[in-house]
């Protein structure tokens, strides 16, 4: 047996601290990963919010925190999120745009259809409906709303306009063959309601089949939730808020005049 001392001669030296740059300015990193209850990186932010805010600073103020942009100059101490949090909030961004656009294209793409600038509204309405099932559905579950997730809720929109032009198409044919307005909304809900229910009972058929991938959990339960949820609501808010807009008296998408407005002219 050797004793280590006699093979290393051992000293105390301070070690130069490495320097960082990112875009040409100076920055130490700190770096954390999330797991378990806490695996989306906001809750981890959210949750050292204040502990971060009770440190004090030698220089005497408080620490500023970025969430989006880096900060544009070096004269004092910075906090800036980065990351998986930069990512994600890219994304969501990113998506979020790419919705609006979308429903704008939509919206657009109805107007030329129905003739009517308002009929668009109606039919597009329920979009925000899906959120009922979408929210409450991550909740029920524990799964965290995801950039899948929000992939569903634009899928979803695209589903509930599409039952929405079911609903509404019918009453306009119904209307046309000479129905009043009552009948062909209470119509229209009762024949429609098949198609638009299977339609519903098919996606979620479909989202059982990736509901336990990790990666694509969020998408299954924003579908599942959001179609059912939606799915009823429409079959009556569509009918209801398109019987309040034909019955003020309005001339309809076709460019007729409603049953009753024909009649009060003649």
């Amino acid at each position: 047996m050797v004793p280590l001392s006699e093979l290393v001669k051992t000293s105390s030296v301070t070690e130069e601290p490495s320097i960082y740059h990112k875009n040409l300015k100076r920055v130490t990193y700190v770096t954390a990963d999330v797991a378990g209850s806490m695996e989306s990186p906001v809750y981890g932010i959210l949750d050292m919010r204040d502990r971060i805010a009770a440190i004090p600073l030698a220089e005497g103020y408080p620490l500023e925190e970025k969430f989006r942009a880096a900060p544009a100059d070096e004269d004092r101490l910075r906090l800036k999120w980065d990351g998986e949090w930069q990512i994600t909030y890219e994304v969501f961004r990113d998506m979020g745009i790419a919705f609006a656009v979308v429903m704008l294209l939509v919206y657009g793409l109805v107007v030329a259809w129905f003739r009517s600038f308002v009929v668009p509204l109606i039919i597009m309405a329920p979009i925000p409906l899906t959120l009922i099932g979408i929210l409450p559905g991550h909740w029920v579950t524990g799964v965290f709303f995801t950039a899948t997730s929000m992939i569903g809720f634009i899928a979803l929109s695209g589903i509930i306009v599409r039952n929405s032009i079911l609903l509404v198409d019918f009453i306009l044919l119904e209307l046309e063959s000479g129905a009043t307005l009552e009948d062909a909304v209470l119509k229209a809900g009762a024949v429609r309601m098949r198609p638009i229910l299977l339609t519903a009972a098919a996606l979620v058929v479909g989202g059982f089949v990736i509901v336990l991938d990790p990666i694509f959990q969020g998408l299954a339960v924003a579908l599942m939730f959001g179609v059912v949820v939606s799915t009823v609501l429409t079959l009556v808010v569509i009918p209801l808020l398109y019987y309040l807009y034909a019955a003020r008296g309005r001339t309809d998408p076709r460019g007729t005049a409603p049953a009753s407005a024909a009649g009060d002219e003649s």
